[in-house]
């Protein structure tokens, strides 16, 4: 045996371990070609630790995604596995997609990186929301502190209509009171001033003039209770209306912050503020984007960087060899049908021709006797044994 015959046969009987054939099926590696490609066997594990990488990644994010809508580990956690599973399943589809004979066909390529880094950047915003936890509860509380002073503008402007004829109304009515009180304040003024001798006549004591002015008084006082006692359940309804009109505005609010969250849309909400109130935050946002989406392309740039060797060339052969064992085997069915049929149709061609020739001299004799049955009967024509003939003895077409 050669020297280099030892040496392969030692390197093809390296064992391998379950780890390597587990990173080998995450890189789509076909484990019976793998394990007789001595290099390949660790660009190809190398591979499925990218994906292994990608997997986990895929998984913790989407968990927390899932926690931060359900906020439960319990529901989240076999929600975040599925999700995982299905990363995995596109990543490896998108590195099985990348062989030999496509890495050079531009189209394919960018489709899936195009693919990856959609794919990338959603997953990319849960583990950002983890990340900036703190800072973006922080922000999320601001912002949803401004949602409350916008839904109280909106409902004092769904309201302000009805508030400003009520207020209006209130006003009329206060004004008209205080109008009036101030006639009866007037005549009450006049009234002492005429009995103390400041005023009018000059006369102390309750004269002639003071009491006239007293009546007066009194007369205005009286109409001002009664005008006042009319009024009063207007004012009353009026605040009423106020009342309701407020006490809806407060349960409208709230009921909307009831509403509010810390849900995934109020985050990434809130992150979005973040990052573009805040230049610092802004900048490290860009870079761990940029970083949490090259772990989702890990896959996708190692199958494209790193080079063919000897397992892609077995991976070309072999698909060449069984597509033309493919091919030379329908090719050779298809010659065993034909000639099935033809050796068929010889068989039959022959069988057709030995039944007409045994069956021509009894067709003879049949047609004799039709004859001497005609002769016999004087009553039968020509055509009706000619008709029994035909149907009797003549073959029809095959259809």
């Amino acid at each position: 045996m050669s020297e280099n015959a030892i040496i392969s046969e030692k390197e093809n009987n390296v064992p391998t371990t379950k780890w390597h054939r587990f990173l080998w099926w995450l890189s789509t590696a076909e484990e019976d070609l793998i394990k007789t490609c001595v290099i390949d066997r660790n660009r190809y594990a190398i591979v499925g630790m990218t994906v292994l990488g990608t997997w986990l990644f895929a998984t913790l994010a989407w968990t927390y995604f899932f926690f931060t809508v359900t906020g439960s580990w319990l529901s989240a956690m076999p929600l975040g596995l599925f999700m995982g599973g299905i990363i995995l399943t596109i990543d490896r589809a998108l590195i099985k997609g990348i062989s030999r004979n496509n890495k050079k066909k531009f189209i394919p390529v960018l489709f899936r990186i195009a693919l990856a880094l959609t794919i990338g950047l959603f997953m990319a915003q849960p583990a950002l929301l983890y990340l900036f936890d703190k800072e973006i509860k922080v922000q999320a509380s601001i912002d949803n502190e401004k949602r409350k002073r916008e839904k109280r503008a909106s409902q004092d402007t769904v309201y302000a209509s009805a508030k400003k004829q009520l207020l209006d109304q209130k006003n009329q009515i206060e004004t008209q009171l205080s109008s009036r009180y101030q006639e009866v304040s007037v005549a009450r003024d006049r009234f002492i001033a005429e009995t103390d001798g400041t005023g009018g006549s000059g006369k102390i004591g309750l004269k002639a003039i003071a009491q006239a002015k007293q009546r007066e008084y009194l007369q205005l006082d009286t109409d001002y209770r009664i005008l006042e006692n009319q009024l009063k359940p207007q004012l009353a309804s009026i605040d009423s209306s106020l009342s309701l009109i407020e006490s809806n505005i407060k349960n409208e609010q709230a009921n909307f912050e009831a509403l509010l969250n810390n849900g995934f849309i109020t985050r990434i909400e809130a992150l979005n503020n973040l990052v573009s109130n805040n230049t610092a935050v802004a900048i490290r946002y860009y870079l761990l984007v940029a970083i949490l989406m090259l772990i989702e392309l890990m896959p996708v740039i190692a199958k494209i960087l790193l080079p063919n060797g000897s397992y892609d060339e077995k991976v070309r052969l072999r698909e060449e060899l069984e597509t033309t064992l493919t091919q030379n085997n329908h090719k050779r069915e298809l010659d065993l049908k034909e000639q099935f049929n033809q050796t068929a149709f010889e068989q039959d061609g022959q069988f057709v021709q030995q039944f007409f020739e045994v069956s021509a001299s009894e067709r003879k004799e049949k047609m004799k006797e039709q004859i001497s049955v005609w002769k016999k009967e004087n009553d039968r024509s020509l055509n009706d044994t000619w008709t029994d003939l035909k149907r009797d003895m003549m073959m029809k077409q095959e259809e």
